[in-house]
């Protein structure tokens, strides 16, 4: 049976797994997101270490290009994290460790996850949101993560803002007031003054719903997912993911008329923490099939 290495690289930390033919996480082991420098030669020797892995896949913080006909496919590109910015994440690995390397978003990487053994088992569309330090999300369509110009930026959205109700400015470097810079853990800790796990204010929640229920909205509209996986550590919030459920069906005013229940269609993922490390198994495995249909004659 095949052994898989994943990789999902975190902001703060990268998680570094190998994994069998199923998908199952076999041993995994955390090193701390540094420097590319540090970091990246950690990761190899994690593989090199243990069984050999067939293939690898990255989920990887961003943005990233996904373009495999780019000069800078395999990049973490235009990323604030400092020392970060236009880093080879794919190439180091791949040279090193001489075996395909597959790559993606973490969140494309989650949903990805979440797709084929957790919350969206046996469904053709669904989306990923995470909220954390800051918003992104995954979407995987017809089966596969979604691509087009770059990768999905809807943390970024704009969304409505009650600067009466919220006169909080937003947190977001590029847009101010965008989904991220103001639902996201850094725009609660900034409007708060204190971190969203030690806010008990249940109007700062509600206002929390209020933003991530528009947001989940908007997706409904564009993407039309069979259902929607809310993670991420803001996101452990209990009774958050009712008042979003709530808000959303209020939002939503009826239409269309065929939405699914509430706790059906927005869920917290089946594999917990291990979403995007499991969805990172995916990309490996696509990783090496690709590479196989290209060497066919």
């Amino acid at each position: 049976m095949p052994i898989y290495g994943a990789v999902e690289a975190g902001g703060t930390k990268w998680v570094c797994a190998l994994a069998d033919e199923t998908g199952q996480v076999l041993t995994t082991e955390v090193i701390a997101t540094t420097t590319p420098a540090e970091t990246i030669p950690a990761a190899v020797r994690f593989f090199q270490r243990g069984e050999a892995p067939v293939a690898v896949g990255v989920a990887s913080f961003g943005p990233v290009d996904l373009n495999r006909g780019s000069a800078t496919y395999g990049y973490i590109t235009t990323t604030p994290k400092p020392g970060w910015a236009n880093t080879d994440t794919v190439t180091p690995l791949r040279e090193a460790l001489g075996i395909p390397v597959g790559f993606d978003t973490d969140v494309n990487g989650a949903a990805l996850g979440e797709w084929r053994y957790g919350a969206g088992q046996g469904l053709d569309t669904v989306v990923y949101i995470t909220v954390g330090t800051g918003i992104g999300m995954g979407a995987v369509v017809h089966g596969r993560p979604l691509h087009g110009l770059t990768h999905p930026e809807a943390g970024h959205m704009r969304i409505p803002h009650d600067l009466g109700r919220d006169p909080f400015a937003g947190s977001c470097p590029f847009h101010g007031d965008c989904l991220e810079g103001l639902a996201s853990g850094s725009a609660m800790r900034k409007r708060w003054g204190r971190p969203a796990e030690q806010v008990d204010d249940a109007a700062a929640w509600e206002l929390e719903a209020e933003y991530l229920a528009l947001a989940v909205l908007n997706l409904t509209y564009t993407l039309s997912p069979q259902r929607v996986i809310i993670g991420g550590g803001v996101a452990k919030r209990p009774s958050l993911l009712d008042l979003v459920r709530a808000r959303l069906l209020d939002l939503a005013g009826g239409y269309p008329g065929d939405l699914p229940a509430m706790d059906e269609y927005l869920v917290t993922p089946a594999l917990g923490d291990l979403s995007g490390v499991t969805g990172a198994v995916e990309l490996a495995r696509e990783a090496l099939e690709r590479t196989k249909r290209a060497h066919r004659p």
